[in-house]
């Protein structure tokens, strides 16, 4: 009832919403509910809501429960929009990979169409050849081994400068998801631009606020929003968002636009040509202006930026698993000793039980298609139930309970090959930069465990941590981490 109460919260809203009642039930009717179709099964549903009154605050809770009634693949309606959920291993292949090119389509939130041509790599309705063009440039100049390999002077000395803020700050409560954040998107900023944007010790109220505006950006996508549930009404724009998110974009563009304008200049000073070579080392940006991108396309590349969130997530979900079960206060055994907290185990049950993003981004039919024996409509919306996969009892023992050592000798990864645990998606549209992202956790949680021990502040008792979790852009605790480190040397 949250998402129904959230309208009605709003006069403006619950006033559009009954004036337009009888268009909205002639036209989900017509388009409906007239032609017979072959959906999977689902609950039943309200005329013109749908289901969007059993979808609660954790989509991702309530689809697991549809599931285990109507099945592994389930059909539900939020509004006048079709949406399928995969909530199986072998549903989750059908989408992945089997029907992969056919559901490998992404429906941009109404709040994202600002721009004409803005799509970049996460909303982009298909997978076009310019995607394709982004996406491979990203992959060789980002994320490939040769550059991954080139980076990691620049990655350990972002650690570096993690590690002696953390020793500076020794005794002090810190919010850990606050440095985490900042080491990481000052990573990715160098490798784009060779510029920090953010402060550890927060003095950059500037770039901070960039931070805030990438973030706005991506919650407005997430907002139950009036235009995306029912398009009829999409022009008005009832909730403001595609217009506050207009003005976070273009914020983010001024910032970014000074930048590119500052390397043009310089790069024309230098005299930069396609016959001549410079000594300079060309960091993304360079090979952008190389290839004549225009700054409206650079400027959708932000979303690199973003794009970290998810890793940030995993680390403090890691640091929640591993304060909670008491392994890395002072009172506990020599970590060194411990075989079980090697870091990749903690980073895969992680993944397992607290998937990030526990529906995936959503995926779009771009045509009719079978999968399972049913019928998925072209344009129906495609979610992947990433959290019922991991908690499925029939896959995993005990699939509640935080088991690292449940890894040890097996098969599965994170490459998104193996679909009981795929966390980053798989296909077309899996994570590009999921080996360094990962890598880099390793290395940060490692260094994190060996060189700290980990303290709560005020005698908070490990054991009462709060857990709960938020859903939004990424599945995140409610409450933030705050914790006390003081150096083992």
């Amino acid at each position: 009832m949250e998402l129904i109460a959230y309208f009605m919260e709003n006069t403006l809203l619950s006033s559009f919403f009954f004036i337009l009642t009888p268009f909205l039930l002639w036209f989900i009717t017509n388009k409906y509910y007239n032609t017979k179709k072959n959906l999977p099964p689902g609950p039943p549903q309200l005329p013109i809501i749908g289901n969007l009154h059993q979808m609660g605050k954790k989509p991702h809770v309530s689809t697991a429960m549809f599931a285990e009634k109507y099945g592994p693949l389930i059909s539900l309606r939020l509004g006048s929009q079709l949406l399928v959920v995969a909530s199986s291993p072998e549903a989750a292949m059908e989408v992945l990979k089997t029907q992969d090119r056919v559901l490998s389509g992404r429906i941009m939130p109404d709040s994202f169409q600002v721009y004409p041509t803005y799509e970049g790599l996460v909303w982009a309705p298909e997978c076009s050849e310019q995607w394709k063009i982004l996406r491979t440039l990203c992959r060789v100049e980002i994320f490939s081994p040769k550059a991954i390999e080139a980076q990691s002077d620049l990655r350990n000395k972002k650690l570096v400068q993690m590690l002696d803020f953390l020793t500076i700050t020794e005794g002090k409560v810190v919010k850990i998801e606050e440095v985490v954040f900042t080491t990481l998107f000052n990573t990715m900023s160098n490798i784009l631009f060779s510029k920090d944007f953010l402060d550890l010790k927060g003095d950059h109220t500037t770039a901070h606020w960039l931070k805030k505006a990438l973030q706005k950006t991506l919650e407005n996508s997430m907002i139950p929003n009036v235009s995306d549930l029912f398009p009829i009404v999409r022009g008005l724009d009832l909730q403001g968002l595609r217009r506050d998110t207009l003005k976070q974009l273009n914020d983010v563009a001024s910032f970014t636009g000074v930048l590119i304008n500052e390397r043009r200049d310089r790069r024309a000073s230098l005299k930069v040509t396609k016959d001549v070579v410079v000594t300079e080392e060309k960091d993304f940006l360079d090979h952008l202006l190389d290839k004549n991108f225009t700054d409206n396309q650079i400027n959708t590349l932000v979303q690199i930026f973003v794009k970290s969130l998810p890793f940030v997530y995993i680390l403090l979900a890691i640091c929640y698993g591993l304060v909670a079960a008491k392994r890395i206060l002072k009172t506990s055994a020599n970590i060194e000793k411990c075989d079980i907290l090697k870091t990749e185990l903690f980073i895969a049950e992680t993944l397992r039980l607290h998937p990030v993003v526990p529906l995936l981004i959503p995926r779009r039919a771009v045509e009719t298609c079978d999968v399972m024996g049913y019928t998925i409509p072209q344009d129906s919306q495609i979610w992947v139930n990433i959290w019922a996969l991991s908690r499925d009892p029939k896959v995993w023992d005990e699939p509640n309970i935080f088991k690292p050592e449940r890894f040890i000798g097996s098969h599965l990864n994170y490459t998104g090959q193996d679909f009981e645990f795929t966390p980053f998606g798989g296909g077309k549209r899996m994570c590009a930069g999921l080996v360094s992202g990962i890598k880099g956790l390793e290395t940060m949680l490692a260094s994190l465990i060996l060189g700290f021990d980990w303290i709560l502040p005020n005698g908070e008792d490990p054991t009462n941590l709060d857990m709960k979790e938020h859903f939004g852009v990424v599945l995140q605790k409610e409450k933030p981490l705050e914790l006390i480190f003081k150096h083992k040397g």
